[in-house]
């Protein structure tokens, strides 16, 4: 059994260990650590030591942790890893647990860069919302600007760098915050910590590597605006052709998410989503969901992307095409991408071959909702579709809920599971 080792360092490049560590570093044989680590630790490796980079793909580098380590002795057969701060604070650590469960595991951590940049501006951490965007995507962080978070601390990366998320919180409109930007923390000589507004740190470039603080002043009206509402107004939004009817009325929208059963699912996907409601109305009440929304009207792209900007709902991955050839969102060995939950807006005539290709992907314990509106001028009936659907693929329906919100047409709210 592997035993690591883990070792947290700053930037600073004169390190500082205690004698207990100190001892580890001269006793060892193998280490590890990134490039970066490796040129400000070299001085300290005792002779003839071997290094592996851990650099992309990670399994070359736990294949080679096993080669080097297979000729030593118990007693020796250690390896010493030097990563970033706290190795348990989105480090290698974790990394190590979840590639290699029964390996043994030892940190002497230290401070990770979010907490330096607090100390430099005295700044209480201990209500601070963690994200990482290093090597990550942005759901995470969409969902802290989403929930409100006052304070949140922010991992970057070169993709992921604090003009970026300036960027994309200045398009959702999330601009009560100040941003405190630091670089180079721990090493006296490149150490420089920023305040700027969202605006002046959209526009300029950081020294790598950097992390961010964000903390909210609370005096945006818009901000304030969008965190009160519970159910989005039909005329806030934009229309397609200005057409009322195009859009699930705002009563309406609320039940569908109920029986979508939203608080528990993971994936939601919103088919034929027009101008965008329903899966906006979802991503504001239950940012935890990952949402995939697909439309067949080019035209409503802009008009979607408009909305989720006007009403703050950052990632909505829209598919723009024909969903009956628009490939699944879902790749081998993705489950956790499965949908769980599926909303069908509309279906074109074609609601059997859309239930059918939903199946496909569907995860086990997932649900198909679906609102149908009975109308005299309309020659298919879409209940009358959807209980020919659910029929011929052995779905369960379950109590349909009519509801009707005026004189007019009737709606029937419908559910069914596998």
């Amino acid at each position: 059994m592997l035993r690591f080792i883990i070792i947290g360092i700053t930037d600073n490049p004169t390190p500082w260990f205690p004698p207990e560590v100190m001892e580890i570093i001269k006793s060892g044989k193998v280490f590890s650590g990134g490039k970066r680590h490796h040129e400000i630790v070299a001085p300290l490796l005792p002779e003839g030591a071997e290094w592996i980079d851990i650099t992309a793909p990670l399994d070359a580098v736990f294949e080679q942790y096993i080669s080097l380590t297979s000729h030593l002795s118990p007693l020796t057969s250690n390896i010493i890893v030097f990563a970033s701060g706290d190795p348990l604070f989105f480090g290698f650590a974790n990394t190590i647990r979840r590639k290699m469960p029964e390996a043994e595991i030892v940190v002497y951590p230290t401070f990770n860069s979010l907490q330096m940049l607090a100390h430099k501006l005295v700044m209480p951490y201990h209500n601070m919302r963690i994200v990482s965007l290093t090597g990550r995507p942005w759901p995470e962080f969409d969902r802290a600007l989403i929930e409100r978070a006052k304070k949140i601390g922010v991992l970057t990366d070169k993709e992921h760098t604090p003009a970026a998320i300036a960027q994309r919180m200045q398009e959702y409109g999330y601009t009560n915050y100040t941003m405190y930007v630091g670089e180079h923390l721990g090493n006296p000589a490149k150490e420089k910590v920023t305040t700027l507004t969202l605006e002046e740190a959209a526009k300029t470039e950081f020294a790598m590597p950097n992390c961010l603080i964000l903390n909210s002043c609370n005096s945006c009206n818009s901000c304030s605006k969008k965190q009160s509402q519970f159910g989005i107004p039909d005329n806030e939004f934009a229309l397609l052709n200005g057409r009322e009817k195009m859009i699930t009325k705002m009563p309406i929208r609320l039940l569908t998410l109920q029986a979508l059963d939203l608080p528990r699912r993971r994936v939601f996907w919103d088919i034929g989503l027009c101008t965008g409601s329903v899966s906006i109305e979802a991503r504001l009440q239950f940012p935890h969901l990952h949402i995939e929304a697909f439309e067949i009207r080019p035209e409503c792209e802009a008009i979607i992307h408009e909305n989720a900007r006007r009403f703050g709902a950052p990632g909505i991955n829209v598919h723009i095409g024909d969903f009956l050839t628009t490939p699944l969102p879902v790749g081998e060995g993705q489950e956790e991408r499965l949908p769980d939950a599926v909303f069908i807006g509309g279906h074109g005539g074609k609601l059997k071959e859309i239930m059918a290709k939903v199946l496909i992907a569907l995860a086990d314990d997932g649900c198909i909702v679906m609102n149908s509106v009975k109308a005299p001028l309309v020659k298919t009936d879409s209940h009358q579709l959807w209980d020919e659907a659910c029929k011929e693929l052995c779905l369960q329906q379950e109590p349909p809920l009519h509801i009707q919100l005026n004189d007019h047409h009737p709606i029937t709210i419908l559910k069914c599971r596998r």
